[in-house]
């Protein structure tokens, strides 16, 4: 076997992870040129290339791509274990990524990580927020927050903050020029802000009414990817906008937004924080659950 030292593989991470050398080395706390050498020698230890590298990009190989994603995990789970061993089991610490929306990070910020920073202050927690759905076991996230139909089959899943529908909103100025529109199909008589998903796609408007559903790929000029600023260009007046609630809520309370199409706007299951099923989980991740658990029974118990 190859001789490959931890710090080879974790300077291959890093690399792989960063797509950069020089993030990558601030990262680690060692030179550029230190960690290049580094990954040369790993290269001709294994007998493989790892990286594709250019003058401006470095980027795994199939083979590199496929030594991170097995990787992560194990490199994860091996801090978690040095860190139970030089604390002990009853002490919480470590690092606790979380991957989520913008929305579900935000949710989480105001309702459960300053209870648990307070509970446990040797835990660095890192909330990633970005509008894609990533794999959260290969990019070495320990739990995932989206919506739970975004959810993979194959994680386990905590559902949390109760019901979320997405609601169509306009300024009453606007409403005033234009109208309501009585119907989802009305839509294409009106301005629309658009919404590009971190796909690349346009975001169809879903509906839906006792048993009728459909999806409408709305008219408009404008095209917007965040869901804030579709809220600020609704309150200018440009156009309907179609957003998750609470991005709209403090507006619909000043007055500054009306609902349009409520009957066709049913709440459908909100938010959920997944894991890999497989995998350890970690103190860390354990304790958050338990608190978002917490949170949860308490909300649905002032609800009823």
């Amino acid at each position: 076997m190859a001789d490959v030292t931890l710090s080879d593989l974790k300077a291959f991470a890093a690399v792989a992870r960063h797509r950069s050398f020089q993030r990558a080395a601030d990262s680690l706390g060692v030179s550029r040129s230190s960690l290049s050498h580094a990954l040369r020698g790993l290269e001709q230890r294994l007998g493989v290339r790892l990286l594709h590298r250019t003058t401006r990009s470095v980027a795994p190989t199939e083979s590199g791509e496929h030594l991170l994603q097995r990787l992560t995990p194990l490199l994860h789970e091996l801090d978690t274990v040095l860190d139970t061993i030089s604390h002990g089991p009853d002490e919480i610490v470590g690092t606790l990524r979380i991957n989520a929306s913008t929305g579900a990070a935000r949710w989480l910020l105001q309702h459960v990580t300053p209870a648990f920073l307070q509970r446990h202050r040797r835990v660095a927690l890192e909330l990633v927020s970005e509008g894609r759905l990533v794999d959260i076991v290969a990019e070495g996230f320990d739990a995932g927050v989206r919506l739970a139909e975004a959810v993979p089959k194959d994680m386990v899943s905590i559902p949390f903050g109760g019901t979320l529908r997405f609601v169509a909103v306009a300024a009453p100025a606007y409403v005033a020029a234009h109208g309501r529109p009585a119907t989802p199909e009305a839509l294409h008589d009106h301005h629309c802000i658009r919404q590009r998903l971190p796909s690349g796609k346009r975001y169809r408007w879903e509906f839906a009414k006792g048993r009728r559903e459909m999806a409408v790929d709305v008219p408009g000029a404008l095209l917007l990817d965040n869901s804030d600023l579709m809220v600020d260009a609704a309150i200018q007046g440009l156009g309907i906008a179609f957003v998750p609630e609470p991005f709209a809520r403090p507006a619909l309370d000043e007055g500054r937004l009306v609902l349009l199409l409520e009957d066709w706007s049913p709440a459908d299951p909100g938010l959920c924080l997944y894991y890999a099923s497989w995998r350890h989980v970690p103190p860390p991740l354990r304790a958050f659950i338990a608190l978002l658990r917490e949170v949860t029974e308490a909300q649905a118990r002032l609800a009823s």
